[in-house]
C-alpha cells in the first residue's frame, strides 16, 4: 500500500487541521512541503494535481484530496476511530457549526492572499492589516466560546475530540501569533491547554513540522 502524501506548509492552518486528523485517525504519512510565500503553490507542477492551487492536498488510496474539510470527511469516513462528529442529529449540527465558525468565518478572511491582497493592491500597512485579522479572529472566537459553553466537557464537545476541536486549535495558535488577548476565551484556552498535551496535537503543531530555511 502506497503511503499517503500531504502537501502542506508548516504554518498552514487547513494544513495543521490535517495533520491533527491524520494523527488522531493514526494513518501514516510522508509530507510534502509546499512554500506559500515562495508562491509554490501556483507552480504549473502543482497546479496540475491541485487546480485551485492550494494546500493542504492528500494523496491517498488512489485521489487526490484537497479542502481541509472535506479531506477531514473522508478520513472521518474511511477510519471510523476516533470518530470527528456525532451520529445524533442535533449534537453533530452543533460540532459542525462550531467547526465552521473557525473554517468559513474566520479563516478565509485572514489567509495569506487575503492579506496579501490587503497590502498589495489595496496597499494598507502592515498595522491595518493586522487590525484587520485580530478583529476578525476576535469576533469568530467570541460567537465560538458562547457556542462552546453548552456542551464543552475536555474538549469543545463533551470529553471527545471532535471536527471542532481539531479547527479550533490551528485558530488559537494563529490567534496567538497575531497577539490577540484570549483572557474573554476560558473555554477556549483550557481546550487549547489539553491540547498541548495529547500527541495527535502535539506531533501536528507547526513547530514540529518541516520549515523553509
Amino acid at each position: 500500500m502506497t503511503t499517503p502524501i500531504l502537501h502542506d506548509f508548516w504554518r498552514s492552518s487547513a494544513s495543521y487541521r490535517v495533520r491533527i486528523g491524520l494523527n488522531l485517525k493514526g494513518v501514516a504519512y510522508t509530507s510534502h512541503a509546499v512554500s506559500l510565500p515562495a508562491g509554490e503553490q501556483k507552480s504549473p507542477d502543482y497546479r496540475a494535481l491541485n487546480p485551485q492551487g492550494f494546500v493542504p492536498m492528500l494523496e491517498i488510496d488512489g485521489h487526490r484530496l484537497t479542502q481541509s474539510l472535506a479531506i477531514l470527511d473522508y478520513l472521518d469516513a474511511t477510519h471510523k476511530e476516533p470518530p470527528f462528529v456525532a451520529h445524533d442529529p442535533a449534537e453533530r449540527s452543533h460540532i459542525l457549526a462550531m467547526a465552521l465558525v473557525v473554517a468559513c468565518d474566520i479563516h478565509p478572511l485572514n489567509n495569506l492572499r487575503v492579506l496579501k491582497y490587503l497590502g498589495g493592491p489595496l496597499g494598507q500597512p502592515e498595522a491595518v492589516r493586522d487590525d484587520w485579522y485580530r478583529h476578525w479572529v476576535v469576533e469568530g472566537l467570541a460567537a465560538l466560546e458562547a457556542m462552546a459553553a453548552r456542551s464543552a466537557g475536555q474538549w469543545l464537545n463533551g470529553d471527545g475530540v471532535s471536527l471542532a476541536d481539531i479547527c479550533l486549535i490551528p485558530q488559537m495558535y494563529n490567534a496567538r501569533r497575531f497577539d490577540v488577548a484570549l483572557d474573554a476565551y476560558p473555554t477556549l484556552v483550557r481546550v487549547d491547554a489539553a491540547a498541548q498535551n495529547h500527541s495527535a496535537f502535539a506531533a501536528a503543531h507547526p513547530d514540529n513540522q518541516e520549515q523553509p530555511a
